[in-house]
């Protein structure tokens, strides 16, 4: 079967990757807007964009976007502590980022490159702050995989 390592087989598994961290209970794919956000059992949730792709003679090099998010829980006590405040902001940062390190360490290092599933350059974290309806955070890590282009030209 060509073509076998295209599009669905990349995107399963990242899929399957992410569902393996125990700081992921959901994961999508698309366009983020088409999520039901309101939703609290599925979160954490990491959410797959694919930004462009570059089909090579040898490979493909997909460029993309985790996003990889929880709720903030904030505390009805008042703060004592000025720098964590009364919400668990910094946990939520602490583990979203986390996961998304594993993720692209093991397209640099482990299972994923050995199955040449393979991260080019370094991937670029972003942390995101009280986004949408329901106070979000989280970490958008952007960054490139290759994987090899079966596609051929011959019948």
């Amino acid at each position: 079967m060509q073509g076998i390592r295209g599009f669905y087989q990349l995107t399963e598994t990242i899929k399957e990757q992410l569902l393996n961290d125990a700081n992921v209970n959901s994961v999508t794919i698309g366009d983020l807007l088409d999520v039901d956000l309101s939703k609290q059992t599925i979160f954490p949730l990491s959410h797959i964009v694919i930004n462009s792709v570059q089909a090579e003679e040898q490979y493909l090099s997909f460029n993309i976007t985790i996003l990889s998010m929880d709720i903030v829980d904030e505390s009805k006590e008042k703060a004592d502590d000025i720098f964590r405040g009364n919400d668990n902001e910094q946990d939520v940062l602490n583990t979203q980022l986390s996961v998304v390190n594993r993720l692209t360490m093991q397209l640099r290092k482990g299972s994923l490159h050995t199955d040449l599933y393979q991260l080019n350059g370094t991937p670029s974290c972003e942390p995101f702050y009280e986004r949408f309806e329901n106070k979000l955070a989280g970490w958008a890590a952007t960054f490139e995989i290759y994987i090899k282009n079966d596609i051929t030209i011959c019948s």
